[in-house]
């Protein structure tokens, strides 16, 4: 069974036959895989082709459910639970929509003006670019299944915890007016759609999804190959090693303002974590990198005001930096 998992998480989820075959076509074409030039082209050519691949794959299967729940559905699903039970289930369907952190930001609206309690709704804004389906298994691809479960469960736990609060704050007055008046968008087109049709709308979101954030993973997997290849270890290790007592709070610091989703920023993180920084540090900066990035907040601030905006940072930094420390402290356990 062993030997199974471990031939579907590196053969399959990891795709290590592609690094093989990238390495082989650059040495017949005369590259030096072993120099930083040849091994920062095979890095690219192999995540690059893993990622697209895999994207397309969760994407289009994520869509065809999702095409199953419009926001309306969603809204009166949501609607029956109260309390930590109603956080818990805004941030489970946070998990099933492959959305980054500005694509979220329309469906929180909808929920909001739906009359959605509004730590069930900030719970779903957390978990939906931080702890999608897609994260699991493309972390499972490069961190193994013990990173991926604990990521998610803990990015979980942020976004359950994180609502619950705000839901306690009793801020519903620092939610701009304008949103209280949107109409709720009718169910009945998306229950009409034939298997077909949601065939061609899954087609349709990979084919959006993957136009808008190649320019991220090309970007991403750049950066990662030249970390991976070029910079040298030790500076990595002294940064963000796990002796530096600040590196998890520097990364995070550092990742929030940039704008990406998890695609993107996997490949930077691989090549961090082979250079020696430590396993919280860089799944802090994913965290950050996918839940708060400048554009998004930006957005978010149009539907909230800057009291509630300003909550909403501080609780998801302070979470995103305790998982760092967490994961740093054990981080003998998952590697």
């Amino acid at each position: 069974m062993a030997a199974l998992w471990g031939f579907f998480q590196n053969q399959v989820l990891g795709m290590k036959w592609l690094n093989g075959l990238a390495g082989s076509l650059l040495t017949a074409a005369g590259f030096d895989i072993s120099g930083r030039l040849g091994g920062s082209l095979q890095f690219f050519i192999y995540d690059t082709v893993k990622i697209f691949f895999l994207l397309s794959v969760l994407i289009f299967g994520i869509s065809y459910i999702q095409s199953y729940f419009p926001p309306e559905r969603s809204r009166r699903i949501l609607g029956r639970f109260r309390g930590l039970g109603a956080n818990t289930v805004g941030a489970l369907l946070g998990t099933v929509t492959p959305f980054c952190s500005c694509s979220s930001i329309p469906l929180f609206i909808g929920f909001t003006s739906a009359g959605l309690s509004l730590g069930v709704t900030f719970s779903f804004l957390i978990s939906s670019p931080m702890v999608d389906l897609g994260s699991l298994v493309l972390l499972m691809s490069i961190f193994g299944a013990k990173v991926a479960l604990a990521y998610v469960g803990l990015g979980l736990v942020v976004a359950i915890v994180g609502g619950s609060l705000i839901e306690r704050l009793h801020m519903e007055g620092e939610i701009e007016e304008f949103i209280r008046k949107i109409r709720a968008v009718p169910e009945a087109e998306a229950a009409a759609m034939t298997r077909g049709d949601r065939v061609r709308f899954a087609k349709e979101q990979v084919r959006c999804t993957v136009r808008k954030v190649a320019p991220y993973i090309f970007i991403g997997v750049g950066i990662g190959a030249v970390i991976h290849n070029v910079i040298p270890g030790e500076w990595i290790e002294k940064i963000l090693g796990g002796d530096n007592p600040y590196a998890v709070p520097m990364a995070a610091a550092v990742g929030a303002p940039m704008y990406a989703d998890i695609f993107g920023t996997i490949p930077i993180a691989e090549g961090l974590l082979a250079k020696g920084a430590g396993l919280g540090t860089v799944l802090a900066f994913m965290m950050a990198v996918t839940t708060l990035s400048l554009p998004s907040l930006v957005m978010l601030r149009k539907a909230v005001k800057p009291k509630l905006l300003a909550v909403f940072i501080g609780l998801v930094m302070a979470g995103i930096i305790l998982v760092g420390y967490f994961f740093n402290g054990f981080q003998h356990l998952f590697l």
